[in-house]
């Protein structure tokens, strides 16, 4: 991949790292005051669908469908075609968004059965009220998503990504300002008070840079305007994609919901955690590349198109392989250090160390996921990953249930890796058809490279956490540092490109 391409990598990586430790920092006062008890479970439950309607119109969509075309738009007709489009699309986001937002709190009884089938008694009903404070939070979401898609055209990156560091700050405030005060029921409607609050801040530190760079909002419903019913043709299997990839999430829900003890809650601690590497390394990468391979697929440079997924996908496994390494050996540990305070014991964190340690092993196929699935839509192929998804979604979804009947919330945990594992082979030699082998021998002898190097750096972080068992911040910290260390030193040892690249890159810093 080019360094510019690695450059734009490393914004996007910035703004998902500033988001995320305020997201961990949310999370430890969340644990605090709620552990695995019933309002943390309604909490988690009540975001599931809120959350399906911001990926399903939001980010993950738009910038499959949206930002291709209005590349090429702003490239081929100028600014004012461009601006044309992005008015459309916010118009019929926001009148979507609007209605969605309206049902939802109409039917918030029925969804939050739905999504949770297990619950009763009060943990319904709060369930319930929280479903219905939460759900305008969706349309605020998706705003900010098409907000991102026109600051990504644009080449800003870190602007977009750190955005949802709001959102954190915004519930941050309300656990640290009201929860001297209140506890329970009270504080978690609070809580979710300042999480629609949060989505507004989110809309609003990234609009001022969205209209200037749009010169104002050209606010229209015409389907006929250039390059919109272009983007909805492309844009709705996307949606039917993200819809099967969060009918998966949903199901995990279920299926904890059946489990009770914290199960529901557990799942959610557990992906804030595991979804970190997908985010700085997953994410990075495929929206970084997304816009070159819409330029190779145009000019129908499949070679080039394919060194660059190639790239993409040796990069992705450098740094996404040992972040699953390591999060597995020292799962307890993290868990400990993040979580372990206030109502949430050692036992909690027991739950969640064994569900962190089964996410931990699909963490390099849901990461390399996201980057094949940008070499379909660069080709303007929007269905096959749909259909890849809606498989591996099935095969998902029955492992966990024969899985969790012997390992509980793990084993749903598992159930989600094996179907992450399917939907890479699957979307692997689909491209690997269409374009050429994407691993050929020298990408193939750096992965073996990165799996051995990860292998001593697992035996080495090991052996530094035995050290320190007690101890859960000296044990993260040695343990990640050692992990560190040993990588990079047998990475650069058998003269990996990115373990010289990341060493040329330190030196000049």
């Amino acid at each position: 991949m080019p360094q510019s391409s690695g450059r734009l990598a490393g914004r996007v990586a910035a703004g998902i790292i500033v988001a995320r430790v305020l997201g961990f920092v949310r999370e430890r006062l969340f644990a605090y005051y709620f552990a695995n008890g019933p309002a943390a479970d309604a909490f988690r439950a009540a975001l599931k669908i809120p959350n399906l309607i911001r990926n399903l119109l939001g980010e993950g969509t738009l910038s499959a469908s949206f930002i291709p075309v209005y590349a090429a738009l702003l490239q081929r007709e100028g600014e004012e075609a461009g601006r044309r489009l992005a008015g459309v699309v916010v118009s019929l986001l926001i009148l979507l968004t609007a209605a969605s937002a309206l049902l939802g709190i109409v039917l918030a009884p029925i969804i939050t059965d739905l999504v949770a089938p297990g619950f009763s008694g009060h943990t319904r009903d709060l369930t319930v009220l929280l479903v219905e404070i939460l759900f305008p939070m969706s349309g605020m979401m998706v705003i900010s998503a098409w907000c991102l898609g026109v600051l990504n055209t644009h080449g800003r990156f870190f602007l977009s990504y750190a955005a949802p560091a709001m959102w954190n700050v915004a519930q941050i405030a309300t656990l640290v300002g009201l929860g001297a005060r209140l506890a329970g029921t009270p504080l978690i409607v609070a809580l979710a008070w300042g999480a629609l609050a949060g989505s507004l801040l989110q809309i609003g530190v990234q609009l001022p840079g969205t209209l200037k760079l749009l010169k104002g909002v050209y606010w229209s419903l015409q389907l006929d305007t250039p390059g919109v019913r272009q983007t909805i043709r492309t844009w709705v299997p996307v949606v039917f994609g993200a819809g099967v990839a969060q009918v998966s999430s949903i199901i995990d829900t279920q299926l904890a919901s059946l489990l009770g003890g914290g199960a529901v809650a557990a799942l959610g601690y557990t992906q804030l955690i595991a979804t970190l590497p997908l985010s700085l390394f997953g994410v990075s990468v495929a929206a970084a590349a997304l816009p070159d391979l819409s330029r190779d697929a145009a000019g129908q440079a499949m070679d080039v198109l394919r060194r660059r997924l190639s790239d993409g996908l040796r990069r992705l496994a450098f740094f996404v392989v040992p972040s699953a390494c390591a999060v597995a050996v020292l799962a307890k540990p993290i868990v400990a250090a993040l979580f372990q305070t206030g109502r949430f014991d050692a036992d909690d964190t027991l739950l969640v160390t064994g569900v962190l340690a089964a996410y931990a092993i699909g963490i390099p196929a849901q990461a390399s996921i996201k980057l094949l699935a940008s070499g379909y839509y660069a080709q303007a192929d929007t269905r096959t990953p749909v259909k890849i998804a809606a498989f591996a979604v099935a095969i998902s979804a029955g492992s966990g249930f024969l899985l969790m009947q012997v390992l509980g919330p793990a084993g749903i945990a598992l159930g989600s890796c094996v179907g992450a594992y399917l939907s890479f082979v699957l979307h692997y030699h689909g491209l690997s058809g269409r374009v050429g082998q994407l691993l050929a021998a020298p990408e193939t002898r750096t992965l073996w490279i990165t799996i051995g190097a990860s292998l001593v750096a697992t035996g080495a972080s090991a052996l530094v956490a035995a050290a320190l068992s007690k101890r859960p911040w000296p044990t993260t910290v040695a343990g990640l540092s050692a992990f560190l260390v040993a990588y990079q030193s047998v990475s650069l040892m058998f003269r990996h490109p990115d373990a010289i690249g990341l060493m040329r890159f330190a030196l000049r810093r």
